[in-house]
């Protein structure tokens, strides 16, 4: 296979990224006297960059929206935001962001919205492609829901897309982007050409004249996608997906559940006039056909959910396990852990079924060899012409592709149990010497246990504390209570959520270290080495496609692998992706094999396997310890006294 030759060097003046606004650290809203400091770049889509920013005097974080003026110099695209601005001021809904301000100063024009942490459909999509019917019913109520309200307003969207559908910290669906949208009276029909063209409505490219029904249609390709994972109409070329889309030409899968295939079929009516309005989808049996959470956890961004109940149950086998495992799902016998039914509900055990089917379709490798494609392909491609200040500009970020999960501590006490480590949101998890894993989410109630055949066990540790997983449970509390008391600053214990029963938090899968780094793979795919000297840190990607840094300054820059190809990549970044290059196909080796442990106090160099060394305990950053905990002959004496650390 040929591969493509490296690109000519660009000078910076052929770089096609554009400059980003000026926006000072201090905003000032000067008809209400308010004052925004300017936080983190959140990202940014056609003329406008969008920015936390917090109120001095309350607190309060939004996000803002700054458009440039010098964008804003002929009449239409002023009179086009001034129309959007209109549109959303006064909408409230809960699934409508909330806009709540619009100013303006000298060099920039200001709009302050509900911030959504959680991004949008389109980086769930990115990273889980399709997802489980319970989940596409929860996201697709809440988007039909929000779609009533503004039709009951003669308001109708026109580009309602995945990327438009944003997510708050609760995954609640928040409608946004009314650049679009407009407002129609009685049987009045638009014939203005918008959209985005996997969404766009055979009417629309017709010019037959629009209203209300595009909002449907739309729905019915957003059900469509979250399902089946890739838009019902898309091809190769725009010139085919219309064709596609004026032929009504598109297949539902067959393993589709009849009730989500019928709605999509009157969604995607060709013909405006039969398709169902927003009260009658509301209404749809599909969303009463099949079970529907009241919340989702976050880990779902990620992680395909559980839907059992919280009795101690037998549950999914993750990537690796055998085809054989895969089919005794929820049969007794099989394991060493007790099991119980799954659920007294039908649906809820439709839903687990549904939940290990697509379990079961992620690669065994978790993504490795898609990671590995990548570099090397970004490697052919990139240049090392740009410098560490350059692409320090936000203009080249891309904050959207940030890791919803990444370990931020880590203890090592591989010589005797294995190793323990937080995640960023606090939960803590243990991959033991003997391959199994254990993970404690960050309210200390739900419980996930994986043997090293793969096999997943969810517990609820109010309920219950399987007598067979003692030890290993009080390994990890021992883990937890140390660096909830050495590696963490103090806060307020979490409480437990309704949904936080259905997370399947990512988990540590296979790591090693070198003399010059510690490498880990978890279990959704990212790739992090954490960097000894300089207390780097580097997570890749494979689904998001994307690179982030941790430096020094403990600042986040994200990249994605087709900007740097573009843009080009400063010299310091570069070295490190090649090195990660090494370490994947390391990764893919052990992850294959069980990586060979020496004698108490002793590990193997990842790189020179036949060289031992002394464990040593490196000094890492504040956000991300390095901590190895010295032998203990019994695990209850595990005490200060017997704990090295450097800080």
């Amino acid at each position: 296979m040929q591969r493509a030759q490296p690109a000519p060097v660009k000078s910076k003046s052929q770089k096609k990224e554009k400059a980003p606004p000026e926006v000072p650290d201090i905003i000032v809203d000067p008809e209400r006297n308010i004052h925004y400091e300017k936080g983190k770049f959140l990202g940014k889509g056609g003329f406008a960059h969008c920015y936390e920013i917090r109120n001095q005097i309350s607190g309060e974080v939004l996000a803002g929206k700054v458009v440039p003026k010098h964008l804003l110099v002929k009449q239409y695209q002023r009179d086009k935001m001034a129309q959007e601005v209109q549109i959303h001021r006064n909408l409230c809904h809960p699934n409508v962001v909330k806009l709540y301000h619009f100013f303006e100063d000298r060099m920039n024009v200001y709009i302050t919205l509900e911030l959504c942490p959680r991004r949008s459909l389109m980086e769930l999509h990115k990273r889980r492609k399709s997802v489980t019917e319970p989940e596409a019913r929860y996201f697709t109520h809440q988007v039909v829901e929000g779609v009533l309200y503004l039709h009951d307003l003669k308001i109708v969207h026109r580009d309602l897309k995945l990327g438009n559908l944003f997510l708050n910290d609760e995954l609640q669906v928040k409608i946004g982007d009314f650049g679009l949208a407009t407002t129609v009276e009685n049987d009045e029909r638009k014939r203005t050409l918008c959209g985005t063209p996997n969404y766009i409505a055979p009417e629309v490219l017709n010019k037959m004249g629009h209203s209300f029904e595009v909002d449907i249609w739309a729905i019915g390709c957003i059900l469509f996608i979250l399902l089946i994972g890739h838009p019902p109409f898309e091809s190769k070329t725009l010139e085919e997906t219309y064709s596609r889309i004026k032929h009504n030409n598109y297949t539902i899968p067959t393993e589709t559940s009849s009730s989500a295939s019928q709605l999509i079929r009157q969604l995607l009516d060709p013909v405006p006039g039969r398709r169902p309005t927003a009260k009658t989808v509301y209404r749809d049996k599909f969303f009463k056909a099949g079970f529907m959470p009241t919340r989702l956890p976050v880990s779902c961004l990620t992680m395909v959910p559980h839907f059992n109940d919280n009795a101690l149950n037998e549950e999914n086998v993750s990537p690796g396990g055998s085809e054989s495992d895969s089919q005794q799902v929820g049969k007794p016998g099989q394991s060493n852990i007790p099991t119980h039914r799954i659920s007294g509900n039908t649906e809820r055990e439709r839903a687990h079924r549904m939940a290990v089917e697509a379990t079961i379709r992620i690669p065994s490798d978790c993504y490795l060899s898609q990671l590995l494609a990548q570099v090397n392909d970004l490697l052919v491609r990139v240049n090392a012409d740009m410098d560490e200040a350059e692409a320090a500009l936000e203009t080249y970020q891309s904050p959207e592709a940030l890791p919803v999960f990444w370990i931020s501590k880590w203890v090592d006490y591989s010589d005797k149990y294995g190793i323990g480590y937080q995640l960023c949101d606090n939960s803590v998890g243990v991959l033991f010497n003997d391959n199994s894993r254990i993970m404690l989410d960050s309210a200390g109630n739900q419980l996930t246990y994986i043997e090293k055949n793969n096999r997943e066990h969810y517990f609820n540790m109010q309920n219950q504390k399987p007598n067979l997983l003692k030890k290993k449970i009080t390994l990890l509390q021992y883990f937890r209570s140390y660096m909830n008391d050495h590696l963490l600053k103090a806060g307020e214990r979490v409480t437990q959520r309704a949904g936080d029963d259905l997370a399947r938090l990512p988990t540590l899968r296979v790591w090693f270290r070198t003399k010059s780094a510690i490498v880990l793979h978890l279990s959704n795919g990212t790739v992090q080495i954490n960097f000894f000297n300089d207390h780097i840190k580097m997570m890749m990607c494979p689904l998001m496609q994307a690179v982030t840094f941790i430096d020094q300054n403990k600042r986040m820059l994200t990249y994605k692998f087709s900007n740097l190809e573009a843009n080009g990549c400063p010299e310091k970044f570069l070295h490190r992706i090649k090195y990660a290059k090494t370490m994947i196909e390391r990764l893919m080796t052990d992850s294959k094999k069980e990586v060979p442990r020496a004698d108490a106090g002793v590990m193997i160099d990842a790189v020179n396997p036949q060289r031992q060394t002394a464990v040593t305990v490196s000094h890492l950053p504040s956000t991300s310890s390095n901590v190895r905990l010295t032998a203990a002959s019994e695990v209850p004496s595990i005490g200060l006294s017997s704990i090295s650390s450097r800080r």
